[in-house]
């Protein structure tokens, strides 16, 4: 900027008043710094606690100035990790002649994931209780693309039945590349009216074990192959989403499981977990265990529970899965504005806590199949479920099985 003449003396004299005032104000910071690092270092000095007590007190200090840190490191971690993304955008793995085993592959995800995999020309193994349904699936995998189907029944739950599907694999390909852990089951209900938590333990041994035991039985030949490990978690474990308490509980520990787990293998196998908000799936068409443990077919406790939350068809869901886990991503959110929501979660939990009660109240007078109608009534009155939810869903043609 240019000043006139006359003007230059007040100008480099505001200047002057300027830097001197910010030198000021780094030297007031700088004072109490050190007067809180006094403080800290005379409490430490005279105190008389325990040593790990007084460590912990510094370290409470110190986390409070890391803030700073961060701020600095962030810029040039977020630049690495735009360089490693580009580099997985133009180089993903290919995945021709893997092998590839799906457990829950008989429906919804895992079948969509089986099909993704097919057209990619991968050899599969599918995993699932229902065996005539597998072969379905099995058919149409070959016609889309995959060289070799070979299906086995198994319960995941069952760890001699994991033995048996994985080592099954192995000696009839020869090898095994990516384990895809999707075999899941939903429970729905208020957890106070359960008559007997007991009855609600096969969540955890489905969910959580059933992810747990093909791991462990995997591994050896996934590190022998530098394979990798797709995790399906949840949505709802990050949301902690209300009549859901045992499948929260169940896919949070998926989640922490395989980030224990990718620290421990550090680069020998890839780790992928998804976090997916409603998708299309037996679940949102309506089947899920009842309060009593049992399962049932209740669309409207679905229309209930997944409101106006738009559903992700699963085609697409598994899309964006086997991209997720060809291009070697640790994380998959889908659909992605559910990030959203997780961060409103981390920041703000009273918020987001405030907007589950809203959305899942509980009103005085009546019960759940009263309010579970006026949730469809409102969702067909609106022509809303035709807009947020496929077609698929509104088939009430389901196995309970």
């Amino acid at each position: 900027m240019q000043y006139p003449f006359c003007l230059l003396p007040m100008a480099c004299s505001a200047r002057q008043n300027s830097a001197e005032a910010n030198s000021s104000r780094r030297r007031r910071w700088a004072a109490m710094e050190m007067l809180s690092m006094l403080k800290v270092g005379y409490t430490i000095l005279r105190s008389e606690t325990p040593a790990t007590d007084l460590v912990n007190t510094f370290m409470d200090w110190a986390a409070r100035r890391s803030l700073l840190l961060l701020a600095i490191f962030l810029p040039p971690y977020y630049v690495y990790k735009l360089a490693t993304s580009a580099f997985a955008v133009v180089a993903p793995e290919d995945v021709a002649g893997k092998v590839v085993l799906v457990t829950g592959a008989s429906s919804g995800i895992g079948e969509q994931i089986a099909y993704q995999y097919a057209k990619k020309g991968a050899r599969l193994a599918l995993v699932a209780r229902r065996e005539a349904s597998l072969h379905d699936v099995a058919a149409k995998a070959k016609d889309v693309g995959s060289p070799d189907v070979l299906v086995v029944a198994g319960d995941v739950a069952n760890p001699e039945d994991c033995r048996r599907f994985v080592q099954t694999t192995v000696e009839h390909f020869g090898q095994l590349d990516h384990l895809v852990n999707n075999a899941g089951v939903a429970s729905v209900c208020w957890f106070e009216e359960v008559p007997d938590v007991a009855d609600f333990k096969q969540v955890l041994a489905v969910n959580f074990w059933g992810t747990v035991h093909p791991t462990h039985c995997a591994l050896p030949h996934l590190k022998k192959s530098g394979g990798k490990i797709f995790a399906n978690s949840s949505a709802a474990a990050v949301l902690a989403m209300p009549r859901m308490s045992f499948y929260n509980a169940s896919k949070a520990a998926v989640l922490n499981f395989f980030e224990t787990l990718r620290m421990e293998l550090r680069d020998e196998v890839g780790i992928t977990i998804a976090t997916p908000g409603w998708i299309e799936s037996e679940m949102t068409k309506g089947k899920h265990l009842s309060k009593e443990g049992t399962v049932e077919v209740d669309q409207d406790m679905r229309d209930a529970q997944v409101g106006l939350f738009p559903v992700v068809r699963a085609e697409r869901c598994a899309e964006a899965i086997v991209d997720a886990v060809c291009r070697g991503r640790r994380h998959l959110t889908v659909p992605l504005w559910y990030r959203a929501m997780f961060l409103w979660r981390m920041l703000a939990p009273e918020v987001a806590d405030f907007s589950q009660r809203v959305f899942y109240r509980r009103t005085a007078g009546g019960g759940h199949g009263d309010r579970q109608a006026k949730a469809r009534r409102f969702l067909e009155a609106t022509g809303a479920k035709g807009v947020l939810q496929p077609a698929s869903l509104r088939s009430s043609d389901i196995k309970r099985d």
